[in-house]
């Protein structure tokens, strides 16, 4: 049961979640930053708290996160022990330009990344880059009021030149936003919206939504004239969506929700907007503000490839009663043929499998899994070993629906990266010990702790996965 060769096995971390190092380096600041830990994280996600700035009592897990700013030799080491032969992490938009709007960067940000990719290839790890993964600065939140601003497009777009141009030959791989669908669910995160006015919420979405398309295009333009060898991807929040019954209305609920992220893929694989999209917005009054090229932009520069976090199916009904479950910020109805993590994430190995093919079918191009991975508790035992076979489990079941992806239904996907390879702060809490690594990092929910890296069982399973390319299993 091997891989295709050349299959890219490695882990994805995000430097909101591991970075820290909030005010060094000239970073600037950015709505990562000031998303607290605790009951308040989830209205300032949602665009519900326009204070933008630090509360005096509350807990930011972003400003130190596992410190790898200062770690990342130590980090990079084990993942080259583990064997690794990509890296997907990301760029703080910040600490490139600490406003958002300069003309210059900042040459100590751009450094780190430089020394960090450096790093990578001295173990032989492609880095896979996230350009913006949730990251805004937050003067562009506070001047301009975030992606609803047609002018953060040419903001990125001189962020990316700057990018494609300075590390041409040490980054091949670049994703344009992380979860590009996210913006429904959680605006602040994903584009850096306020909700100050209900009526008018759903058209900034989707001005923002168009504004993030349109940089994405641009963003692949760019790469591909700055270096050919560039390969450029998209990056959605997936998990297909079964209907609760086979009665035709859940049926058409479940075709619905999964609408709502493929529409962004459509656009970024496709080259256009989806008929089923122009004729919603058109019926919600929420057709975006458009100018003269942008169409044709979206047209002639589509991504190379597709890529995707999968945490767990979904399922829809039309029935108000049906029991729900939470996923990621994603709501559902609970499936009752599966089970859960103790987060109560559904665990669905057969719905990556259905996913990847869904995926595939739709767009027919290159598929990369860039997340997936298990939240647990991990206990460390008298003798220090940390025995996370229930992540070894999980992790191993959704291989083996990938591997039958591959070579029993045909999909063509480049490769894997589990989430969290590391531990890091959690996205969606906040949480340290909501935990996803094959690396132990010593911090607890509160910000204490030594931050000592300890090897889990995981880790030497993991580089034995590697090393025999997907065929050691056990």
């Amino acid at each position: 049961m091997s891989f295709p060769e050349g299959f890219l096995w490695g882990g994805a971390t995000a430097a909101n979640q591991c970075e820290g190092a909030y005010n060094e380096g000239g970073r600037g600041l950015a709505n990562v930053d000031i998303t607290p830990h605790g009951k308040n994280r989830f209205k300032v996600m949602l665009g519900l708290d326009n204070t933008l700035d630090f509360h005096e009592g509350e807990y930011y897990p972003a400003k130190v996160g596992i410190d790898m700013y200062h770690h990342f030799k130590e980090d990079i080491a084990l993942f080259g022990e583990m064997g690794f032969k990509v890296y997907r992490m990301s760029i703080a938009w910040s600490r490139i330009f600490p406003n958002g709007d300069e003309e210059t960067p900042n040459e100590e940000g751009l450094k780190f990344y430089e020394d960090l990719f450096k790093e990578c290839h001295k173990y032989g790890i492609e880095p896979l880059v996230t350009i913006t993964h949730f990251d805004c600065p937050i003067h562009l939140i506070k001047k301009y009021g975030g992606w609803k601003n047609r002018k953060l497009v040419g903001f990125y777009e001189n962020l990316c030149r700057v990018l494609f141009t300075r590390y041409k030959g040490l980054v091949k791989y670049w994703l344009t936003f992380n979860e590009i669908n996210m913006i429904l669910h959680a605006p602040f995160m994903g584009a850096g919206l306020l909700i100050e006015n209900k009526e008018t919420e759903m058209k900034d979405k989707y001005q923002a939504i168009h504004h993030e398309l349109v940089a994405s295009a641009l963003a692949t333009k760019i790469a591909h004239e700055i270096d050919p060898n560039n390969m450029v991807g998209c990056m959605l929040a997936a998990g297909n969506t079964y209907p609760y019954t086979c009665k035709p209305e859940d049926v058409w609920k479940a075709m619905e929700k999964d609408r709502e992220g493929y529409f962004f893929i459509d656009v970024q694989a496709r080259g256009q907007y989806p008929n089923y999209a122009l004729k919603k917005m058109k019926r919600e009054d929420t057709m975006p503000a458009m100018e003269e090229g942008d169409l044709e932009l979206l047209k002639n520069n589509t991504v190379d490839f597709v890529s995707f976090s999968y945490y767990s199916s979904k399922v829809a009904s039309t029935e108000e009663m049906a029991p729900t479950t939470e996923g990621n910020v994603f709501a559902s109805v609970k499936n009752p043929y599966l089970s859960a993590s103790e987060w109560g994430w559904q665990i669905d190995p057969l719905g990556l499998r259905i996913t990847l093919n869904s995926i595939y079918d739709r767009y027919q191009k290159p598929l990369f899994i860039v997340e997936n991975g298990l939240g647990a508790k991990d206990v460390i035992e008298e003798d220090g070993a940390i025995n996370d076979d229930y992540r070894i489990e999980y992790i191993r079941e959704h291989i083996k629906a990938m591997h039958d992806a591959i070579e029993i239904d045909g999909v063509e996907l480049l490769g894997y990266t589990t989430w969290g390879c590391i531990d890091l702060v959690s996205a969606s809490t906040g949480e340290m010990s909501k935990r996803y690594g094959f690396i132990y990092v010593d911090r607890d929910d509160e910000g204490n702790g030594t931050l000592e890296r300890r090897k889990k069982k995981s880790f030497d399973w993991y580089k034995e996965v590697i090393s025999s390319n997907g065929e050691s299993l056990e």
